[in-house]
């Protein structure tokens, strides 16, 4: 046989190896959907699930978990959607993100987060009239976000509103549904959320780092002071010893340290959301913390895998 007729032979042989190590850009992995979903935060929704579900008065188990699952679908369907709007600031600036890496397609991550979006939702307005209001307004605020926080200088509270309505459309699931104490431990969450979201601005767009808004990290600790006495007043100074240790140690990397790492400091930032939601809950059963450290963990873990940002 001629040498070239070997050839085509081999080639033969070679083709289905080339193709099993290297997949057609459109088809993603499971990392890819992962790392697009920034799923290693998804604790934190969870923590912000049950703690507006105590807050709103608990209730049956099996509303609590459909609250989640719905929950969850819009986180990852939100964080979908702004890779897909972030597409050509990522070829500039974070060209590892999937999409300009070439890892999944921008057609495709539109359409997923859509589904997950529409999906999401849906199952938060089946939970009922209330939380079916409060879920189209944090549906609003994560389009709202994800279409112009490149372009919106205030674009963090944006961010804020969706924590903020996360929590009260859990509360609204609730037996008990929304109230005052609801309302203000949202009002704080999305003011720790605004203070973390300024900083993270400076993660991917260097600049000069505003030191005001990280003031706004110190709210929940404020708000658990002024309405806390009493017995209660006692758990939430641990708590809220706590929520502030682990505040000082994430800033530490950006603000003491050479050269600044915005990133470890917004990744622990982002996990210390399950500790203000604890914060939340502090006159709650001491077992009831144990959920809100195990999520804490979890995202801390999660991250060393996927990245939170």
């Amino acid at each position: 046989m001629s040498v070239g007729a070997t050839v085509p032979r081999r080639a033969f042989y070679l083709a289905p190896t080339l193709t099993a190590l290297h997949p057609p850009a459109h088809m993603a992995s499971l990392r890819t959907l992962l790392v697009l979903g920034r799923v290693s935060n998804l604790p934190t929704v969870w923590s912000n699930c049950l703690a507006g579900w105590l807050l709103g008065g608990g209730g049956e188990w099996d509303r609590f978990a459909w609250l989640c699952t719905g929950a969850t679908l819009v986180y990852v369907g939100g964080m979908f959607l702004n890779d897909a709007f972030d597409a050509a600031f990522d070829r500039q600036h974070r060209r590892e993100r999937p999409i300009p890496s070439g890892a999944i397609s921008r057609e495709a991550v539109w359409l997923l987060s859509a589904l997950l979006l529409a999906g999401g939702t849906g199952m938060l307005v089946w939970l009922g009239r209330e939380p079916a209001i409060l879920a189209l307004q944090l549906l609003a605020c994560v389009v709202l976000y994800d279409a112009f926080h490149k372009s919106l200088d205030w674009s963090p509270v944006l961010m804020a509103a969706c924590r903020f309505f996360l929590l009260l459309t859990a509360a609204a699931t609730g037996a008990r549904g929304v109230d005052g104490w609801s309302l203000w431990s949202a009002t704080a969450l999305g003011c720790y959320i605004i203070g973390l979201s300024y900083l993270a601005r400076r993660e991917s767009a260097p600049g000069l780092i505003r030191y005001w808004p990280l003031v706004l990290l110190a709210a929940p600790l404020v708000l658990a002071f002024i309405v806390n006495d009493g017995y209660f007043r006692e758990k939430a100074l641990l708590a809220s010893a706590i929520v502030a240790l682990w505040a000082l140690r994430c800033l530490r990397p950006t603000f003491w340290q050479s050269p600044p790492d915005i990133g470890k400091t917004v990744s622990g930032l982002l996990a210390g959301i399950c500790l203000v939601d604890l914060l939340a809950v502090a006159n709650q059963p001491p077992q009831v913390s144990v959920g809100f450290l195990v999520c804490f963990v979890l995202a801390l873990l999660l991250q060393r895998f996927v990245p939170a940002t």
